[in-house]
Protein backbone atom coordinates (compact mmCIF):
# COMPACT_ATOMS: atom_id res chain seq x y z
CA UNK A 1 0.00 0.00 0.00
CA UNK A 2 2.77 1.81 0.54
CA UNK A 3 4.27 2.50 -2.91
CA UNK A 4 0.68 2.87 -4.54
CA UNK A 5 0.35 6.28 -2.17
CA UNK A 6 3.79 7.21 -3.21
CA UNK A 7 2.35 8.06 -7.11
CA UNK A 8 -0.62 9.63 -5.64
CA UNK A 9 1.20 12.38 -3.57
CA UNK A 10 1.50 15.99 -4.23
CA UNK A 11 4.26 17.25 -6.96
CA UNK A 12 4.72 20.54 -5.09
CA UNK A 13 5.19 18.76 -1.98
CA UNK A 14 8.03 19.00 0.02
CA UNK A 15 7.23 16.64 3.22
CA UNK A 16 6.04 13.56 1.49
CA UNK A 17 6.38 11.24 4.37
CA UNK A 18 3.50 12.90 6.26
CA UNK A 19 1.65 12.83 3.00
CA UNK A 20 2.21 8.72 2.96
CA UNK A 21 0.88 8.47 6.62
CA UNK A 22 -2.06 10.37 6.77
CA UNK A 23 -5.49 10.23 4.58
CA UNK A 24 -6.96 7.49 2.64
CA UNK A 25 -7.20 6.68 -0.85
CA UNK A 26 -10.57 7.01 -2.55
CA UNK A 27 -12.05 6.16 -6.21
CA UNK A 28 -9.76 7.89 -8.98
CA UNK A 29 -6.82 7.71 -6.80
CA UNK A 30 -8.07 11.17 -4.79
CA UNK A 31 -6.89 11.17 -1.14
CA UNK A 32 -9.12 12.05 1.47
CA UNK A 33 -7.96 14.03 4.64
CA UNK A 34 -9.78 14.63 8.11
CA UNK A 35 -9.48 17.71 9.90
CA UNK A 36 -7.69 15.71 12.75
CA UNK A 37 -5.26 14.84 9.94
CA UNK A 38 -4.68 17.88 8.33
CA UNK A 39 -4.40 20.06 11.75
CA UNK A 40 -1.16 18.71 12.40
CA UNK A 41 0.54 20.59 9.30
CA UNK A 42 0.65 23.64 11.22
CA UNK A 43 4.56 24.53 11.39
CA UNK A 44 6.46 26.01 9.38
CA UNK A 45 8.44 23.03 7.67
CA UNK A 46 4.96 21.40 7.35
CA UNK A 47 2.00 23.55 6.23
CA UNK A 48 -1.38 22.30 4.69
CA UNK A 49 -4.31 24.28 4.30
CA UNK A 50 -8.26 23.56 3.46
CA UNK A 51 -9.42 26.10 0.56
CA UNK A 52 -12.98 25.05 -0.78
CA UNK A 53 -12.62 21.68 0.70
CA UNK A 54 -9.43 20.67 -1.44
CA UNK A 55 -6.16 20.13 0.70
CA UNK A 56 -2.89 21.81 -0.25
CA UNK A 57 0.92 21.41 1.23
CA UNK A 58 2.45 25.03 0.86
CA UNK A 59 5.31 24.26 2.79
CA UNK A 60 7.29 24.95 -0.25
CA UNK A 61 5.26 28.19 -0.47
CA UNK A 62 5.59 30.04 2.58
CA UNK A 63 8.83 32.25 1.74
CA UNK A 64 7.43 32.85 -2.07
CA UNK A 65 4.08 34.49 -0.94
CA UNK A 66 3.90 38.03 -1.85
CA UNK A 67 2.05 38.85 1.74
CA UNK A 68 4.65 37.49 3.54
CA UNK A 69 4.92 33.40 5.36
CA UNK A 70 2.69 34.55 8.77
CA UNK A 71 -0.50 35.24 6.71
CA UNK A 72 -0.17 31.84 5.60
CA UNK A 73 0.62 30.35 8.92
CA UNK A 74 -2.14 31.95 11.01
CA UNK A 75 -4.52 29.94 8.51
CA UNK A 76 -2.11 26.48 8.57
CA UNK A 77 -3.95 23.41 9.62
CA UNK A 78 -6.94 24.80 8.97
CA UNK A 79 -9.94 25.64 6.40
CA UNK A 80 -8.17 29.24 4.80
CA UNK A 81 -11.31 29.49 2.36
CA UNK A 82 -12.73 32.59 3.95
CA UNK A 83 -9.57 34.16 4.20
CA UNK A 84 -8.78 33.22 1.06
CA UNK A 85 -11.44 34.66 -0.45
CA UNK A 86 -12.02 37.64 1.43
CA UNK A 87 -8.42 38.84 -0.23
CA UNK A 88 -9.41 38.74 -3.90
CA UNK A 89 -6.61 36.70 -5.19
CA UNK A 90 -6.50 36.68 -8.94
CA UNK A 91 -6.72 33.90 -11.33
CA UNK A 92 -2.88 33.50 -11.60
CA UNK A 93 -2.93 32.53 -7.81
CA UNK A 94 -5.60 30.17 -8.24
CA UNK A 95 -3.75 28.42 -11.30
CA UNK A 96 -1.35 28.78 -9.25
CA UNK A 97 -2.42 26.91 -5.89
CA UNK A 98 -3.13 23.52 -8.01
CA UNK A 99 0.49 22.57 -7.61
CA UNK A 100 0.27 22.50 -4.27
CA UNK A 101 -2.86 20.39 -4.31
CA UNK A 102 -2.38 16.81 -2.26
CA UNK A 103 -6.09 15.89 -1.76
CA UNK A 104 -9.33 16.90 -0.55
CA UNK A 105 -10.94 17.39 3.07
CA UNK A 106 -12.96 14.12 4.37
CA UNK A 107 -16.69 14.11 3.30
CA UNK A 108 -17.46 13.49 6.83
CA UNK A 109 -15.82 16.68 7.76
CA UNK A 110 -17.55 19.03 4.80
CA UNK A 111 -20.47 17.71 6.65
CA UNK A 112 -19.63 18.86 9.98
CA UNK A 113 -18.95 22.30 8.48
CA UNK A 114 -21.83 22.71 6.56
CA UNK A 115 -23.69 21.71 9.73
CA UNK A 116 -21.79 24.93 11.72
CA UNK A 117 -22.21 27.13 8.80
CA UNK A 118 -25.91 26.69 9.10
CA UNK A 119 -26.61 26.31 13.02
CA UNK A 120 -24.39 30.06 12.46
CA UNK A 121 -26.73 31.32 10.07
CA UNK A 122 -29.55 30.26 11.71
CA UNK A 123 -29.05 31.80 15.01
CA UNK A 124 -27.82 35.45 13.14
CA UNK A 125 -30.93 35.20 11.12
CA UNK A 126 -32.96 34.89 14.65
CA UNK A 127 -31.34 38.01 16.07
CA UNK A 128 -31.33 40.10 13.01
CA UNK A 129 -35.35 39.56 13.20
CA UNK A 130 -35.07 40.28 16.51
CA UNK A 131 -33.15 43.53 16.47
CA UNK A 132 -35.69 44.90 13.84
CA UNK A 133 -38.39 43.85 15.88
CA UNK A 134 -37.52 45.56 19.13
CA UNK A 135 -37.40 48.73 18.39
CA UNK A 136 -40.49 49.04 15.86
CA UNK A 137 -42.53 47.47 18.46
CA UNK A 138 -40.44 50.07 20.88
CA UNK A 139 -41.23 53.13 18.44
CA UNK A 140 -44.94 52.26 18.17
CA UNK A 141 -45.75 52.05 22.19
CA UNK A 142 -43.81 55.51 22.28
CA UNK A 143 -46.11 57.23 19.93
CA UNK A 144 -49.44 55.34 21.24
CA UNK A 145 -48.38 57.26 24.95
CA UNK A 146 -47.50 60.17 22.90
CA UNK A 147 -51.28 60.44 21.34
CA UNK A 148 -52.02 59.13 24.63
CA UNK A 149 -51.14 62.32 26.78
CA UNK A 150 -51.48 64.76 23.81
CA UNK A 151 -55.23 63.86 24.15
CA UNK A 152 -55.68 63.94 27.56
CA UNK A 153 -53.60 67.41 27.77
CA UNK A 154 -55.96 69.06 25.22
CA UNK A 155 -58.93 67.66 26.94
CA UNK A 156 -58.04 68.87 30.63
Amino acid sequence: MGEELNEHTGSGSVNTNSNENNGETGDGGVKYYTLEDIRVHNMSNDTWLIIHNKVYDITSFLEEHPGGEEVLLEQAGADATESFEDVGHSTDAREMLQQYYIGELHMDDIQKENIKVVDAKDSGESSSWAMWLIPTVAAAAVGVLYRFFMFEHKSS
